[in-house]
């Protein structure tokens, strides 16, 4: 068993600052009359771990681990920064909230001796689990962890005011813990990124890239030390025993031709020498990791490898006629195609005649909803990758260049924008004359919709990338961390429940139920006045996709590559339909039939009621975008930077 905190001796490669450290609490040793000490749990080169019991809880034995710093540094100066950066870790990790991190407890000094208290995290590190499965490890495995790894990760990325940077990622600091969750342990050398900040190298040789030997602290330092964690649980490669920055050399497949094209040339991104060709952040790495389809799957298609379009037509043109070969299944032939300069990933929006669709360009185009031909168009100084709202003049969309628009409708004028402290991946909802939405700096937002005022903003403790629900009394948003908050419109929460991991799939009310999917592939019905859970069904990979209720049907599409339509009210499968990609696109219904795509490139259109094909339709990307259904026709966009009109 080990804890959160716990580090391995260092290796005669860790390049970190070694401070002396003997260790000095015996078993039955009291601290603070309050922490009762068991034993001994490791020694790293900054401190050392004991396992304790909180005897402020005598009729139950409740454990923590204890972690011990010894200040044995004679120079004043360098003695107070010790015990700065002791303070800092404690001060640091007392601030975060996510189920990835250990829990602070209390943190205190007696003598040249400082200690934090912990939650105590049953488990093995990655390192152990590595050495006891033969020194390599299956690519569905991995890829399940690197997943949760980056869901941490991300969170710290996105920590405001300034990003986190953990600057240790390796198997040592990951633990399984007792319900196959990672857990990211040991903030020893954590720090708050600051711009052009210089400082001491610390990290492990062979996890570390380059600029952090020169002091440099980015997020591309974890990207870098995940991909040469990933790199090591696949090939069983230890990089520390290597020669530094090898990893080109020694190509993951050579020592595992189980893995896949798509993740291997994932990780070998994150292990670029250069810093502006790695990933910018744990979310990128956590959206193309996404994308691939399984372990062994070879028609990965994403940042690396998709496929060039085949409808003709540049940006800006609709095509009123598909070639010849796109169309399978039963005849169903687009009405029109329009272009854009870059992928559609997230649904259009239909209203008066118009559908209006961002795009990756960091444009907002409307169009006319019978010919495809472009109205107006605006541009934001980052990608497009929400759904906008309609509502009576105006049009909202949020963007990447942390701004919420709000142009008019019928002319694409500028009427007001809001700053935000981070990206906008959360689709605005427009309600009473109110605009709610939520942003990457943790915040709910509700403004004004006239004016484009502030009205409150409520912290998520973590990014906010699930769309709110909106009714007459209740906001209902998910979170990165992932809670699910109720909230009453003057912004005070009502009550909130946390599923096992993020929360980015939106919240759907009918019936005073709440449903929404998670990441930890679950689908949970909640009472809406409550929180209460009412039921919970579970598919076999995350869930990102937004249900759908018709009636006492739902409908939800998941990454395990099916769309599943259940009884709302008791969350019995009604039957299940497998794509051969992953559905992260939102079902739409109409009528007696439900639209939505898939990651293998098809918009599908099945029979709510048996889940059979009505017809399916290719294009020449994937389908993550979410469809909209207005005046018989289907309007949803490709990452092949199509969007489409469709008969129903």
């Amino acid at each position: 068993m080990m804890a959160a905190a716990t580090k391995q001796a260092a290796g005669p490669r860790e390049v970190q600052t070694q401070l002396s450290s003997k260790s000095h609490l015996k078993p039955g040793n009291l601290l603070q009359e309050r922490y009762q000490i068991l034993g001994l749990l490791g020694v790293g080169g900054f401190s050392t771990v004991y396992q304790a019991r909180d005897m402020r809880f005598p009729t139950v034995s409740r454990l923590c681990a204890v972690k011990e710093m010894i200040n044995q540094v004679t120079d004043p100066r360098l003695r107070e920064m010790a015990v700065r950066s002791f303070e800092r870790e404690a001060a640091l990790l007392a601030t975060l909230d996510h189920p990835a991190l250990p829990t602070v407890y209390d943190y205190f000094s007696e003598g040249e001796r400082s200690y934090l208290v912990l939650e105590y995290i049953r488990g093995r590190d990655l390192e152990a689990i590595l050495t006891e499965r033969g020194g390599k490890l299956d690519s569905k495995t991995v890829l399940e962890w690197a997943l949760q790894i980056c869901e941490v990760l991300s969170y710290l990325h996105g920590h405001q005011p300034r990003p986190i940077v953990f600057r240790d990622v390796k198997p040592s600091n990951l633990m399984l813990d007792s319900r196959e969750r990672i857990r990211l342990i040991d903030f020893g050398i954590a720090k708050v990124f600051q711009a052009l900040e210089r400082g001491t190298m610390v990290g492990t040789e062979g996890y570390a890239p380059p600029e952090q030997y020169r002091g440099e602290a980015t997020p591309a330092v974890d990207v870098y030390g995940l991909g040469a964690t990933l790199h090591h649980l696949l090939t069983g490669q230890d990089p520390r025993m290597e020669a530094p920055f090898s990893f080109a050399e020694r190509p993951i497949h050579a020592a595992n031709p189980a893995i896949s094209p798509a993740l291997e040339a994932i990780i070998m991104r994150c292990l670029s020498y250069k810093v502006e060709d790695r990933f910018r952040d744990a979310l990128a790495v956590r959206e193309a990791l996404s994308m691939v389809v399984g372990p062994t799957t070879s028609g990965w298609v994403g940042q690396m490898g998709m496929p060039a379009s085949t409808l003709v037509g540049g940006p800006g043109v609709a095509t009123a006629v598909p070639l010849t070969g796109l169309v399978t299944e039963t005849t169903r032939q687009p009405v029109w195609v329009f272009e854009c300069g870059d992928e559609i990933r997230s649904g259009p929006a239909v209203a008066d005649g118009l559908v209006f669709a961002g795009s990756y360009d960091k444009y907002l185009y409307a169009l006319n909803a019978q010919s495809g031909q472009l109205q107006w168009q605006y541009k934001t100084a980052g990608s497009v990758a929400t759904t906008p709202a309609v509502y009576k003049e105006y049009v909202l969309v949020g963007s990447a260049d942390k701004h919420l628009y709000c142009l008019r409708r019928r002319n694409g004028i500028l009427v007001w924008r809001l700053t935000t402290g981070g990206p906008i991946y959360s689709s605005p909802k427009a309600h009473l004359d109110h605009a709610f939405f939520g942003s990457e700096d943790s915040y709910l937002y509700a403004i004004q919709l006239g004016n484009g005022r502030l009205v409150w903003k409520a912290t998520a403790h973590s990014p906010v990338r699930s769309s709110p629900w909106v009714t007459d009394e209740r906001v209902f948003v998910g979170s990165e961390a992932g809670y699910l908050f109720c909230l009453d419109l003057t912004g005070q929460v009502k009550w909130q429940f946390q599923a096992r991991r993020a929360i980015t799939s939106s919240p759907v009310v009918a019936n005073d139920m709440v449903f929404l999917g998670a990441m930890d592939g679950l689908v949970y019905a909640l009472d809406a006045n409550s929180g209460w859970a009412i039921w919970r069904f579970r598919t076999r990979r995350p869930i990102i996709s937004t249900p759908a209720v018709q009636g006492e049907t739902l409908l939800i599409g998941s990454s395990d590559g099916h769309l599943y339509a259940l009884d709302a009210l008791s969350g019995r499968q009604l039957w299940l339909f497998k794509t051969e990609g992953q559905v992260t696109s939102s079902p739409a219904v109409w009528q007696n039939a439900v639209y939505f795509g898939s990651t293998d490139g098809f918009i599908y259109s099945l029979d709510i009621r048996k889940g059979e094909v009505r017809w399916r339709f290719q294009t020449g990307g994937l389908v993550v975008s979410s469809p909209a259904v207005a005046n018989g026709m289907v309007f949803v966009g490709s990452a092949d930077k199509k969007l489409y009109a469709l008969p129903v």
